[in-house]
Parts: C-alpha cells; structure tokens; sequence
C-alpha cells in the first residue's frame, strides 16, 4: 500500500495577525487536475518544529523600481519545508486532510 504523500504545493502564505497559513496542494494520489484547499492554524508551525523558516515579503525597499506593493502581514516558507511540515502534520492528523476538488 502505499501512503499519501503531499509532492507539490501550488499556492501558500501565512497570515500571522490571523493565525492561519493557507495552502493549496497536490499529493501522489491527485490527478493534475485536481487540489487540495487547506487552512491550518499557524500556531502548528511551532508545535512542529518549523518556527523559523518563514520570511516575510519586505524585501524591496519603500523606493524599489518597480513599486511592487505588498501586505506586511503575509509570509511564506520554502516549499520543501512546508511539503515536510504537511506530510508530518497529516500524518498525525489524517482525518483533516482535506478532500481533492476538481479545479
């Protein structure tokens, strides 16, 4: 058998004023035309071990060429880490592993 692993992560951010990292995702059991949609609290970032490998997206100064603007409330983290974090995460907590939907 064999077991449900998450292999790509197609859009994510963490809100930490919300406490919450939102996640769309694919595992090895997903057609391609398929996705995961999930809201985890942020807080399980920590309990897990993964607290510190989030950045924020200031990382343009307020005079940058390209007046890109962006929510200070909003960071991400490196994809391999947050695959790790949510193969671990669904291992412990199988029955909220959310449903593929058709998209």
């Amino acid at each position: 058998m064999e077991i449900m692993e998450i292999i790509e992560i197609i859009t994510h951010f963490i809100n930490k004023d919300n406490n919450v990292i939102e996640v769309q995702f694919r595992t090895n059991e997903d057609y391609e035309d398929y996705v995961r949609v999930d809201t985890i609290e942020f807080s399980y970032l920590s309990d897990f071990g993964y607290e510190t490998p989030y950045i924020t997206l200031d990382l343009f100064d307020d005079d940058d060429e390209w007046d890109l603007e962006f929510d200070n409330d909003e960071y991400f983290i490196d994809e391999s880490e947050l695959i790790q974090f949510l193969n671990e995460y669904y291992e412990v907590y199988p029955s909220k592993l959310p449903e593929a939907d058709y998209i």
